[in-house]
């Protein structure tokens, strides 16, 4: 039989007494949770229900009083070949940019797992992209883009491939390249950091035991590495997604959505509707599409992480 104690006259057992710990403890933690609560409902939820709102009126600078339209605004975005041109062009850049990522990322991982001297230091130095400003890294890579002065026209001509210098930032593909070659460079620390935290666990017998087998390194990648780093490799791609479509500094910074809008993606398309055709209503039926994108990554990433705990 539990054990019962005697607590101002009435008996208290064992688990009820654990039952009001937890009850306390919960309650303290709601508690301490309300200020990140508060602070996220006024930088987030409250902005976007604002956004939300706008939408569904017609509010420019010709005109400011808002006039309710219902989801006209919606009905336009649905049918403009700009906000279509400009999705399309951010599918390319999350999906170039995230497999890129993933891919050399997952590479210099490998390479930073073998021992040799001065590992420690070239990781630490690894990290120096991730840590620069975005906007700071834009400049970098407009420099060595620039076709007049910049490095990449430079290492071609010396290497002879090329005769004349390029104007990469002056073409929609090279404009294009350009922003996701930057968003890769930026993103590669941090995705080499998961997979490398990945590969410490992974079981080194089992490789050498493959190796004596007869497998080459693209077999032991195949059957044992990629295998292992599934879930990682889940994890950084949906970060990947979302960093993505959320990218705008980078972009406005280094082309500002040229040329020929070939880097216009939905966070440019927003600028410029509210800030240069000071189009506010169909600005914010444009983030709310834009916010709509991001939500099945976010749910995602939100269900894994909810899962592994």
């Amino acid at each position: 039989m539990a054990n019962i104690e005697m607590t101002g006259g009435f008996r208290v057992s064992p688990q009820a007494r654990r039952g009001g710990l937890k009850g306390v403890e919960r309650r303290v933690g709601m508690l301490m949770l309300l200020p990140a609560l508060a602070a996220f409902s006024i930088v987030i939820v409250y902005p976007f229900a604002q956004a939300l709102g706008l939408s569904l009126f017609e509010y420019t600078l010709q005109n400011f009083e808002p006039t309710f339209i219902g989801f006209d605004n919606f009905r336009t975005i649905m049918s403009s070949p700009e906000v279509l041109d400009s999705f399309i062009v951010t599918v390319i850049y999350v999906g170039c940019a995230t497999a890129g990522t993933v891919v050399l990322g997952l590479g210099w991982a490998l390479i930073l797992n073998q021992p040799f001297r001065g590992r420690g230091a070239i990781r630490s130095l690894s990290l120096l992209p991730w840590v620069v400003p975005s906007t700071v890294s834009a400049f970098i890579w407009g420099w060595i883009f620039n076709s007049r002065y910049g490095v990449l026209n430079a290492l071609l001509l010396e290497m002879n491939l090329i005769d004349v210098p390029q104007a990469w930032l002056s073409t929609p593909n090279g404009a294009l390249a350009a922003v996701v070659l930057t968003r890769i460079w930026r993103s590669i620390p941090l995705f080499m950091a998961f997979f490398l935290a990945g590969l410490q666990n992974l079981d080194r017998e089992q490789i050498d035991a493959a190796r004596v087998d007869g497998a080459g390194n693209f077999a032991i990648l195949r059957d044992h590495i990629i295998p292992h780093l599934r879930p990682v490799l889940l994890v950084v791609v949906v970060l990947g997604v979302i960093g993505g479509l959320q990218d705008f500094d980078t972009i406005f910074a280094l082309t500002g959505g040229g040329p020929v809008r070939a880097t216009s993606v939905l966070s440019i398309e927003v600028y410029r509707r509210a800030f240069e055709q000071w189009d506010i209503g169909m600005a914010s039926a444009i983030g709310v599409l834009w916010v709509a994108t991001l939500l099945p990554p976010a749910y995602f990433y939100l269900r894994m992480l909810v899962k592994g705990r």
